[in-house]
């Protein structure tokens, strides 16, 4: 899971996806998440994006930001970015067609082909942390069952 600055969006994303990932089967996936900046490396999450994922029951408080890097194509079979900003700097990374055919937009797998951005809570209120909440939560499960049809 990647965004701007991995003190939002992308650890949420993980949280819940890891949360998902429990409840089901599957327990050969593993989940992190990064930030396509160097600002947040080593903080810790937004407190707005933490106490909206606490409200909904998710933990994100230890996770510390952490920059995209390249080796994260080797270690990853997807990479979910949260914005077309996103998709452009990881696709800048990207090292070869395979490592290009590993990223996409996360709203992909609730719209297909719609190409839509989770939307940047940062400089917004209460209202957008929840909506991202929802984005996030519906875009997993989407991820999830995918996954489970697969396997």
């Amino acid at each position: 899971m990647v965004c701007l600055g991995n003190i939002c969006r992308s650890p949420l994303a993980e949280e819940i996806l890891r949360m998902k990932l429990k409840s089901s089967s599957l327990t050969e996936v593993s989940v992190d998440s990064a930030g396509t900046s160097e600002y947040h490396i080593g903080e810790h999450p937004d407190k707005r994006s933490t106490a909206n994922a606490r409200n909904h029951g998710v933990d994100i408080s230890r996770h510390l930001g952490r920059q995209f890097q390249k080796n994260d194509f080797d270690k990853y079979d997807f990479i979910y970015v949260m914005d077309s900003s996103n998709y452009t700097d990881v696709m800048a990374q990207a090292r070869s067609e395979a490592d290009k055919a590993k990223v996409g937009l996360l709203l992909n797998e609730l719209h297909p082909g719609k190409n839509e951005s989770v939307p940047d809570p940062y400089f917004g209120g209460e209202e957008g942390f929840e909506l991202v909440f929802k984005l996030l939560d519906e875009s997993c499960t989407c991820i999830i069952n995918k996954l489970l049809t697969e396997s």
